[in-house]
């Protein structure tokens, strides 16, 4: 049986988790990585992704996140992201109406040099990130 660790998740605003779980996924730089009690200690860079937390009973909550830091460090795992949301408190209906005013400001972006195209093509990320996780809880 899988022993539990602390794990918090702190966005810019606070904390938006904290609890304990047996395994985390997060989306690390080079790639989705796992983490479970008694991690060895380590900083990892967190991408735009999902990252899934199992609990004791079996309970999986999936977070949105956009980018940030992990450290790893005496059974506990924290998260310093800009921004995490969880997939139950994501409006779908919000969601896509991001992506498409982010889809339309990328496309903005190609043709007038005013426009930042980076910053339009982090925020599409973040959306379709968002819907990803939050159509999750449709399956």
């Amino acid at each position: 049986m899988a022993r539990p660790f602390r794990v918090q998740i702190i966005g810019q605003d606070g904390v938006d988790y904290q609890g304990e779980a047996v395994y985390v996924r997060v989306p690390g730089h080079d790639g989705y990585f796992g983490v479970m009690a008694h991690h060895t200690p380590m900083i990892a860079q967190v991408d735009i992704g999902e990252v899934k937390v199992v609990g004791e009973g079996d309970e999986v909550l999936f977070f949105a996140v956009s980018g940030g830091i992990s450290h790893v460090k005496d059974n506990c795992l924290t998260l310093l992201v800009r921004s995490a949301e969880a997939a139950t408190e994501i409006s779908i209906e919000r969601a896509e109406e991001a992506a498409a005013r982010a889809q339309q400001r990328l496309q903005q972006a190609r043709e007038r040099s005013d426009i930042d195209g980076e910053r339009a093509r982090f925020a599409l990320l973040r959306a379709l990130n968002r819907l990803k996780v939050a159509r999750r809880l449709q399956s």
